[in-house]
């Protein structure tokens, strides 16, 4: 006689527990499913079952509050970003989701808490850096002292809500997610930092690079602008006790090397005052220009009794 074995394993009951997780873990995998085919309305009732059948789950916990967040739902958000807050370990998603929807609300100071304690742990995270950017200028509630110079009148078109101008839905909703509310926040972002973001890619990207240009604004510009004004600055004081026709000499009368000269081009630095308001860090970051080359250019500016700009 042949006789086969049997897992009694599989004659038992599963506990209570297993069964739990078993059932948890498939309403999030059908939500995840729901999300990408689009029916989020699902994805909430789902994600919400298994929430309930297990309120200790860290993944469907954030799920559910992510897409209560991207309903609208923002106080049943909170709700949840603020539990899973008070976790250890805190996921750094919570902190950022929450300290948007804290700023939003107007809670400020919350918002810049979360924002510390990611910070804190984290000190050069992109995003937390960028966000606490935005919350710290909430707190001041004005732009700042650069920018009211450079655009006076033109204030009041800063403050136009960005949801005022035609984005797609993914745009927008990445816009809102990273704090970026008025046309004026733009001005102070990047591309490099959009792009950082997940989900924000090309194609939203030159969205907006149309969006501003059609305004004869640009991301990034009110950096720009502030940078633009030190370089004034610093050419203001030099100016008083350098003639004018050293400081409007060419830097190809300089007879710098084939680097040199090239790394300067890229630059747009044509005259010896251009040269003496940069900074040696922006010279070091173009590609190429090294230390001697830095060398080369400090040498022949010492000789003018010059120097480049030092940043405070």
């Amino acid at each position: 006689m042949v006789l086969n074995l049997v897992n009694y394993g599989d004659l038992l009951p599963m506990p209570e527990t297993a069964k739990e997780t078993a059932n948890v873990k498939k309403l999030y995998d059908e939500a995840l499913k729901a999300a990408k085919d689009g029916r989020l309305e699902t994805t909430l009732e789902l994600l919400d079952k298994a929430n309930q059948l297990d309120p200790e789950d860290d993944a469907v916990a954030f799920k559910l509050a992510y897409y209560y967040d991207l309903l609208g739902e923002d106080e049943k958000a909170i709700l949840l970003y603020e539990s899973l807050a008070a976790r250890q370990p805190t996921y750094e998603g919570v902190l950022l989701n929450l300290s948007v929807l804290y700023e939003d609300a107007g809670l400020y100071d919350d918002a810049e808490e979360c924002l510390h304690r990611l910070l804190t742990s984290q000190p050069n995270h992109v995003k937390g850096r960028m966000f606490y950017r935005h919350v710290d200028s909430s707190l001041d509630m004005q732009i700042p002292d650069d920018t009211d110079r450079r655009y006076g009148p033109r204030n009041l078109v800063l403050e136009t809500p960005v949801t005022d101008f035609e984005l797609s839905v993914r745009a927008r909703n990445c816009l809102r997610k990273m704090n970026i509310r008025t046309l004026g926040d733009l001005l102070k972002i990047t591309e490099a930092e959009l792009l950082s973001y997940k989900n924000f890619g090309e194609t939203s990207l030159q969205e907006i690079r149309e969006m501003l240009s059609r305004k004869g604004l640009r991301l990034g510009q009110a950096s720009e602008d502030a940078l633009a004004a030190q370089r004034a600055e610093a050419l203001r004081a030099v100016a008083a006790t350098v003639p004018p026709e050293v400081l409007n000499q060419s830097v190809s009368d300089m007879e710098f090397g084939a680097r040199s000269s090239k790394a300067l081009k890229l630059l747009g630095i044509n005259t010896v005052a251009d040269l003496i308001s940069r900074t040696e860090a922006e010279l070091l970051g173009v590609q190429n220009f090294g230390d001697t080359s830095l060398d080369e250019v400090k040498q022949k500016l010492d000789k003018l009794g010059l120097s480049l700009r030092k940043v405070d």
